[in-house]
């Protein structure tokens, strides 16, 4: 079985799409069942949250396998596949790995480093466990991808990425005490532009989000009131510095929504504001190439880097216990086998000279199976090395053809494990 990973996210969707395919309560648990149930499909979880939707199974038929999750999304979340599918991305065995792994550790977030994935992650596996469609591989691989998640917010300072991002932004706009700011969105983004803002001083902080409840819960955390998304041109005269951060896919802010000189932080992609507003009178426009150019600091770019090295490591580590893995069967069916071939002997032995006293026969016994021990070690250890290599699993064929293993004992080994 291999792993295959499918969905999409913030950085192949506008946030409309996003909207439309997050699946949450019964919605989510039919996906779940409807997918592990395909016969291309043994086990299934699903990571939906407001920036991705992403279905993770291990599956057997690769080609079969993606036709099925495409169609299944599409139906759940009632999106027609013509306007689903160039918004997904697929990946599989080692790719699929690795791009959980960075999942997790917040590499693939709009918000580089927040930790609130590494949560929703962890309530993907449960979910998937309580419904019954995850199996030892995906139960193994999501648990191991939490711990790497978890080095690296605690090992490096991937956790601080995204406060740089905004404050690098917040440092071109002067003094911010005293001043009125208006935050357009409510996301893991706009919500730590919010908190910086308050942080730093300022008491006036207006929330404008398409979801009123929810701007309104990121207004109440910082002191600040929310007002509808409609009311962003009139909000904005009175504002002196403005936040965006939703990536609708169009410009939410334009030239002529602008009366008089403000401080503009555009933190999305694709822009929420026209780069012509930059023409208007007084008008200061920062946005993430702007922030790149000016210099965002190396603790970063080094938190990331360290990051990325964490889940290089962590890859390799998992594709060779999982190779290791696969010939373990084999060398519990061998050994087996050996023990069985060294009790019928010592049997024979013992009908042959029936008047050995005990003692005897325990040194024979024991003798017998030291040789066939020493025999097997040296075999047996090497294969397991060599299986993480790249093709290692035709050592374990190599073994069952050798010692004329039964294709069905290292089966029924890897069954009672699973």
């Amino acid at each position: 079985m291999s792993v295959l990973a499918i969905g999409l996210s913030h950085r192949t969707a506008p946030v409309a799409m996003l909207e439309r395919v997050s699946l949450t309560g019964d919605a989510l648990v039919k996906l779940l069942h409807d997918v592990q149930q395909d016969t291309s499909v043994a086990e299934a979880m699903v990571v939906s949250t407001c920036n991705r939707v992403e279905v993770y199974t291990t599956v057997d038929r690769f080609h079969a396998a993606v036709t099925s999750v495409c169609d299944l999304l599409s139906v759940h979340t009632g999106v027609a596949p013509e306007e689903l599918t160039p918004h997904l991305y697929v990946h599989y065995e080692e790719r699929a790995v690795e791009h959980l792994f960075s999942v997790v550790c917040g590499l693939d977030s709009m918000v580089v480093g927040e930790g609130q994935i590494l949560g929703q992650v962890r309530q993907a596996l449960k979910l998937a466990q309580k419904q019954g469609t995850v199996g030892a591989v995906l139960n193994e691989l999501t648990q191991h991808a939490l711990r790497v998640g978890k080095r690296a917010h605690t090992d490096t300072g991937i956790d601080k990425a995204g406060a740089s991002l905004v404050s690098a932004g917040l440092a071109l706009a002067g003094e911010l005490p005293g001043r009125r700011a208006l935050v357009v969105g409510a996301g893991s983004m706009s919500s730590l532009a919010a908190t910086t803002l308050a942080r730093a001083g300022v008491t006036d902080i207006v929330v404008a989000n398409r979801t009123f409840e929810r701007g309104r819960r990121l207004a109440e955390s910082v002191g600040g009131r929310a007002v509808e998304f409609s009311a962003v041109p009139r909000e904005l005269p009175e504002a002196d510095i403005v936040i965006t951060c939703i990536g609708a896919g169009h410009h939410v802010i334009t030239p002529g929504m602008l009366t008089r000189g403000v401080f503009l932080l555009d933190l999305a992609l694709p822009h929420d504001i026209d780069p012509a507003v930059r023409a208007v009178p007084g008008v200061t426009l920062v946005d993430l190439e702007t922030i790149q150019e000016s210099g965002i600091g190396s603790r970063e770019g080094d938190a990331v880097r360290s990051v990325r090295e964490l889940v290089s490591q962590e890859l390799t580590a998992y594709l060779d216990a999982e190779r290791a893995a696969k010939v373990t069967p084999t060398v519990v069916a061998l050994r087996g086998k050996a023990a069985n071939v060294v009790e019928a002997e010592l049997g024979r032995l013992m009908m042959r000279i029936p008047g050995l006293d005990d003692k005897t026969r325990d040194e024979v016994a024991l003798t017998v199976q030291r040789v066939v021990d020493k025999l097997l070690h040296e075999p047996t250890v090497r294969v397991k090395q060599l299986a993480t290599s790249p093709g290692g699993d035709h050592y374990a064929e190599a073994l069952r053809e050798l010692f004329d293993l039964d294709p069905k004992m290292p089966e029924a080994v890897r069954e009672v494990d699973l």
